[in-house]
């Protein structure tokens, strides 16, 4: 596969990269990676055309300055580019990711995560939330699905908390690989990898939900979730911004959940809901 790399620089950086990466990602573009005058992005070469900008409103607010430039990632280039910008987090002091070639750091979860071209490094708000509220649950011997699950950290982390059964699920066949080779390679035994949507769930019931997705999937799919949670079950949901969190939570009530907490994190938004 080939993919297409916009650069983007942004002055100032905030509200806007936020914004622009979420109308990026209903545009179609799958990774970013955030440098420090804003960010590249990461959209298949087949899923490309030169009016895919077009639409996206916050280029036109002239409150921001953003300029781009693309050009053509061979696969076998992806790898060198993550390495330039990929760079170890850690979370509460209690989890650290990080890649292969980072020393490791004495934290009680240490998560290796090659740096492809997945979302889910835990560098982004909606990943860096959910990690938090993993290390604040209690998943020992409970069955978890991970939907959406990019590298596959949070299910990752879901099973060193002690989750017994995970199922980790993925639309586009570049993060399932990757999600493959991530559990792999931090020895996880208990995790299902697979390629789909949520189709694939269908008669599933899981203690724990999560699902880091864009708003918009996030809507049409909250009524499936609901049917998969055993009761007395959690569903946490990341990806959309905190003035979105009405419609999420209006949604879950319709769905039978009630709203329990939430993170919040540079106007972005992490809810828990429970049946």
């Amino acid at each position: 596969m080939t993919y297409i790399e916009y650069n983007f620089k942004i002055t100032p950086l905030q509200p806007a990269t936020d914004i622009l990466i979420a109308e990026l990602g209903e545009a179609g573009f799958e990774s970013f990676v955030e440098h420090d005058s804003g960010f590249l992005a990461y959209v298949l070469k087949s899923e490309w055309e030169e009016t895919i900008l077009n639409n996206l409103q916050i280029v036109q607010n002239p409150d921001f300055d953003i300029s781009w430039s693309n050009k053509e990632i061979k696969q076998q280039n992806w790898n060198a580019e993550w390495e330039k910008n990929f760079h170890p987090i850690t979370v509460d002091d209690q989890c650290m990711v990080r890649a292969p070639f980072h020393d490791p750091k004495d934290v009680e979860y240490d998560i290796i995560i090659e740096p492809k071209m997945s979302f889910g490094t835990g560098h982004h708000e909606t990943t860096h939330m959910m990690l938090e509220h993993i290390l604040n649950e209690d998943f020992d011997d409970k069955s978890v699905l991970d939907m959406g699950c990019g590298t596959g950290v949070l299910a990752i982390l879901a099973e060193m908390r002690g989750a017994k059964k995970l199922e980790a699920i993925d639309i586009d066949e570049w993060c399932f690989l990757n999600s493959e080779e991530n559990v792999e390679r931090n020895n996880c035994n208990n995790i299902e990898v697979s390629q789909g949507d949520s189709s694939l769930l269908v008669d599933k019931k899981y203690d724990i939900i999560l699902a880091n997705i864009n708003r918009n999937i996030l809507l049409e799919d909250i009524p499936v979730y609901s049917k998969c949670l055993n009761k007395g079950g959690a569903l946490f949901l990341s990806g959309f911004y905190t003035q979105d969190l009405n419609i999420i939570s209006l949604k879950c009530e319709d769905s039978g959940l009630k709203f329990a907490k939430k993170l919040e994190k540079n106007n972005w938004v992490s809810a828990k809901y429970v049946n």
